[in-house]
């Protein structure tokens, strides 16, 4: 698949490593792969997200001859050279690395290790609890002005 001489397993393998830390995912495409190759990847990675397997084989469908002239959900693996040095490698996990090592977590997730004395799930806090007014007693009784000790503004009754 593109430029990073992948094949539809090797990608679904990245896929698969990423599932395993058993954390919440949501997949999405990228761009700029060949109409034959978009439909085996995300057919094959769908199937390795949901635990489900596949036959290599195609069903006949509609468009059974953009698959052709094997019909397999799989490719031959490519002979490519790959020019990936491992210096080269290394070079770019270090960068994305230190990429990474600024992102600040997004707030606004409750994150719940449980683990008790954890940051990331703080031991309640005691708070005053209010206790609840006439209004708030039976919500089926209707509750006149008097009980609420509420006042009518003048405006209110116009009309």
């Amino acid at each position: 698949l593109g430029c990073f001489n992948l094949s539809v397993k090797g990608h679904a393998d990245c896929v698969k490593y990423v599932r395993s830390f058993g954390v919440p995912m949501l997949v999405l495409g990228g761009g700029g792969y060949t109409l034959r190759n978009v439909p085996r990847c995300w057919t094959y990675e769908t199937s390795v997200l949901t635990g489900e397997e596949v036959k290599d084989e195609l069903p006949f469908n509609d468009y059974f001859e953009y698959f052709g002239p094997d019909y397999r959900l799989n490719l031959p693996v490519s002979n490519m050279e790959n020019l990936n040095s491992p210096e080269y490698l290394e070079k770019t996990k270090s960068q994305l690395l230190d990429i990474l090592s600024d992102v600040e977590p997004v707030p606004g997730t409750q994150i719940q290790t449980g683990q008790v004395d954890s940051q990331l799930n703080p031991r309640g806090m005691n708070m005053e609890v209010d206790q609840p007014g006439p209004e708030e007693v039976n919500p089926d009784q209707r509750i006149s002005r008097d009980d609420t000790g509420r006042k009518d503004h003048p405006s209110e009754l116009a009309g």
